[in-house]
């Protein structure tokens, strides 16, 4: 996955694209006919022995199906996939049943479902076929040489080869320009390194002057348009903006703010007195992200310098023990300012996966297989 930082601007809408926000899903959950006969068919076809109820091994084709249905590579191949495929067994067995009958599956597929559909909802997904046709436009039309002299300024040419000058700035073209992450090794190997194979080998001992560059770059970018119009790239692509808007959203709710906060000390350790340390104000504020339209702390390294910033201003580290009200007084003035500081900067992230296979909705991953 290739992740990116940006401030401005709206990409444009693709020539093919697909929009995943988890409508789809909540359809099917939320009618009791259609969901019901899902879960029918869905059940009979993991119950292989056909005794009504679900073992560990009968569970596992599902977990792999929900893992799927998120992006998330196959089980064995990641500790952190692994650690979620671990946890949603966890949810159909209860951490310690042999068996799930059908109402225990359909309770808990229904939670997961619901639980996509709501994450797809704040952060939809946009599936690009990348076939050549937009990076073609890019690099003959009328900001190609700006925006190419303006790659040619970072990439430090001095002591760099031409060929490696090339494949330094194809890795800075993203999905607006028509150009599929190319740190994915797939596409490296299948679309990037074809391209440089069949361009004229000879040019590479020319000295890289930005006019040599320009020239040489398009004959490279055309052969790599060429290849994808070939094989055409899957990429799933999904861009966030904090801006603030949803902590002020928040805070302006009272009672949305008192329910996010009371469910998240629930577990929270507390002295006799019923006092709580400050020492787990990062805690709490990672269970209230959501509702705040934050992303997990430790995901997004520029929020994380939002909030460690925060924490500094207003002396949140210092471990003291504080009452319950003092405590959510304090989340809420942490709430606050992390949000002044979005309002005055906000801060844009987008990923792009490469799927290797076409990437069907959510739901219909999960269908039963004819």
């Amino acid at each position: 996955m290739e992740t990116s930082t940006a401030t401005t601007g709206t990409p444009p809408k693709k020539k093919s694209e697909q929009v995943l926000d988890g409508s789809d899903i909540m359809e099917l959950v939320e009618n009791e006919e259609v969901f019901s006969s899902f879960v029918d068919h869905k059940f009979k076809e993991l119950d292989k022995d056909s005794d009504g109820q679900l073992s560990v091994k009968e569970l596992q084709p599902a977990v792999a199906d929900i893992g799927a249905a998120l992006g998330l590579p196959a089980q064995g191949s990641s500790p952190d996939s692994d650690h979620f495929y671990s946890e949603v067994l966890n949810e159909f067995t209860h951490g310690n049943q042999e068996k799930v009958n059908k109402t225990e599956f359909k309770e808990v597929l229904s939670d997961i479902l619901l639980g996509m559909a709501a994450g797809l909802k704040r952060d939809p997904i946009v599936i690009l076929r990348i076939d050549g046709e937009d990076l073609l436009e890019f690099i003959n039309g009328p900001s190609y040489e700006a925006e190419m002299v303006s790659v040619f300024s970072q990439l430090g040419s001095d002591d760099t080869s031409l060929r490696d000058c090339l494949v330094k700035a194809l890795e800075k073209l993203t999905v607006d320009q028509g150009m599929p992450p190319s740190s994915d090794s797939w596409v490296m190997s299948n679309i990037v390194e074809p391209a440089l194979q069949s361009w004229d080998s000879n040019e590479q001992e020319k000295p890289v002057s930005q006019e040599t560059f320009l020239e040489e770059f398009k004959k490279v970018a055309e052969r790599v348009a060429q290849n994808l119009k070939e094989q055409p790239v899957i990429v799933a692509h999904s861009e966030n903006i904090f801006d603030g808007s949803s902590i002020k959203r928040l805070l302006s709710n009272k009672f949305e703010l008192d329910k996010s906060l009371n469910t998240a000390l629930e577990n929270v350790p507390k002295d006799r007195n019923g006092k709580v340390s400050k020492e787990y104000l990062r805690v709490v504020l990672d269970i209230v992200a959501p509702s705040a339209g934050l992303p997990p702390i430790g995901a997004v390294e520029q929020i994380n310098k939002v909030v460690a910033d925060v924490f500094s201003m207003i002396n949140a580290d210092d471990g003291k023990m504080v009452k319950e009200d003092e405590f959510k007084k304090l989340l809420a003035e942490i709430l606050g300012s992390i949000m002044l500081q979005l309002e005055g900067n906000p801060i844009s992230v987008s990923s792009n996966s490469v799927v290797h296979e076409p990437l069907a909705s959510s739901s219909t991953v999960l269908q039963p297989s004819s």
